[in-house]
């Protein structure tokens, strides 16, 4: 009987990220060996320069099915071939610690909690406001994990819970994440891959954020106005029964914003200026757009007083604890690098393009959302997943006469709407172990939201197709 019950009670542990990666790596080795080889033509169109896929070019080739000495060689290629990407991350990720470590970032929000006292509702749109800023035009995902703790500490000092104070930091960063107005990490990376011009569509996804960002701030502020009537109306109760006993935070007297804090804003505002002016005017990317962060980063350390050695350490310390995402994207580029070199990529893009051809263009693009949304089950990295599915769903969108800035949307959102939801993002499990927060709890507040998301996301599909999102 006690066998029986220890058996029963055996909880199931999801593998890590890396391993589901690698596995999918050798299914598809293994389906070198299965799917017929094929290759499409890929052509330069005279007018944009860019490579495109003729769609009725189509033939079959002799099989090349990759043996595992090849997979293991593919690991290292996968690596090279992403490492622009993968050391932009670190880049972008150490820079930002340095901004981070001095002090100005967590001051700034205290002193913004002070400004709301007696004005509590409007802490919730105004810090997911805040928050989403840092998705959309920084693409912050690991980044905004050190100010959950703050952020709790603060709805809890205005009578909410450790759920809302989570919701202002996650679901916050997420709106911006999955609308992707300047997303450098998601939206970024698919149009270099889809050989768009960067960060173009832009006006589409910042109504995408707004409706996003309305619709999340109703839901939090619905869930907060309920709690604060009614404490134990909370889904955590027993934890802010705990939690609460020990809360000693004082949002008058901690923190003080000082003048070298409002240089370091000053900073940070002049660089991403810098960088938009740069990526509209002379059409930087990733190695120009890396080169800012780390002046601002340095500078901010600077002006900060920080010294020489401890901004290395503080870069050392923010490229650590980004390094799951940043190696993921080599990690990921593996799978292409099989498939291209068992010649059945394009007979992948062939039969999903048989498979939903003969459906209406709009369902075709809800299709490519659904699609992206199961892959970032396996695959939770934004980037890395861009790495992976891009180069598949570009030829694709090419082939069912889908524009490329439809491909991405469907990527972005797909990618970013499960982030919050699957319990194989790294970001959400660090996140609720942070703010100690069971995960069948937070599914059971979230689960609705995530729902409403996708079915917006899935209206944004419809009425890009209808619009011909482009430019091209």
């Amino acid at each position: 009987m006690s066998q029986k019950t220890n058996v029963t009670n055996r909880t199931f542990k999801l593998p890590h990220t890396y391993v589901l990666i690698f596995c999918i790596i050798l299914v598809a080795a293994l389906l070198t060996y299965i799917i017929p080889a094929g290759e499409y033509a890929r052509v330069e169109d005279p007018n944009t320069g860019r490579t495109v896929v003729d769609p009725n070019s189509f033939t079959r080739v002799e099989r090349n099915p990759v043996n595992l000495f090849d997979v293991l060689t593919a690991v290292p290629k996968g690596m090279i071939a992403a490492a622009q990407i993968t050391f932009f991350i670190f880049i972008v990720a150490g820079s930002f610690q340095i901004i981070t470590s001095t002090g100005a970032i967590e001051a700034g929000i205290y002193k913004v909690a002070g400004m709301l006292r007696g004005k509590e509702q409007l802490l919730i749109p105004i810090f997911m406001f805040l928050f989403s800023l840092t998705g959309a035009f920084l693409g912050f995902a690991e980044e905004n994990i050190v100010f959950i703790p703050v952020a709790i500490s603060l709805a809890r000092a205005l009578g909410y819970d450790a759920i809302v104070g989570m919701s202002l930091v996650t679901l916050g960063g997420a709106v911006g994440f999955n609308s992707g107005i300047m997303n450098p990490f998601t939206v970024g990376i698919a149009q270099g891959i889809a050989e768009l011009p960067l960060f173009s569509g832009i006006g589409f996804r910042i109504i995408v954020w707004i409706v996003l960002l309305a619709v999340s701030i109703y839901y939090v502020m619905r869930y907060a106005k309920k709690i604060k009537d009614k404490p134990e109306l909370s889904i955590i109760a027993e934890v802010e029964l705990e939690e609460r006993k020990n809360n000693s935070f004082d949002i008058a007297v901690e923190h003080k914003l000082l003048p070298s804090h409002y240089l370091v804003f000053l900073t940070l505002a002049a660089g991403l200026a810098i960088i938009v002016y740069g990526v509209y005017k002379f059409e930087w990317y990733i190695n120009e757009i890396a080169a800012v962060f780390l002046g601002m980063g340095i500078i901010s350390g600077f002006i900060g007083r920080i010294s020489p050695n401890e901004m290395a350490q503080e870069f050392i310390n923010g490229a650590r604890g980004i390094i799951f995402g940043a190696l993921v994207v080599g990690i990921a580029r593996t799978i292409l690098i099989v498939l291209q070199d068992g010649l059945i990529l394009d007979s992948i893009i062939y039969s999903l393009a048989s498979l939903i051809s003969g459906l209406p263009k709009a369902f075709a693009a809800v299709g490519m959302f659904v699609v992206q949304s199961l892959i970032n089950f396996a695959i939770p990295s934004g980037s890395g997943q861009a790495a992976t599915t891009m180069p598949i769903m570009v030829p694709l969108a090419d082939i069912l006469g889908l524009t490329r800035q439809t491909a991405v949307l469907a990527f972005h959102f797909g990618d970013g709407f499960s982030n919050t939801f699957t319990p194989t993002a790294s970001t959400l499990m660090a996140s609720l172990s942070i703010a100690k927060i069971a995960y069948d709890k937070w599914i059971k507040y979230y689960g609705k939201l995530f729902f409403i998301w996708s079915a917006i996301g899935a209206v944004f599909m419809v009425i890009a197709t209808l619009i011909n999102y482009g430019p091209f």
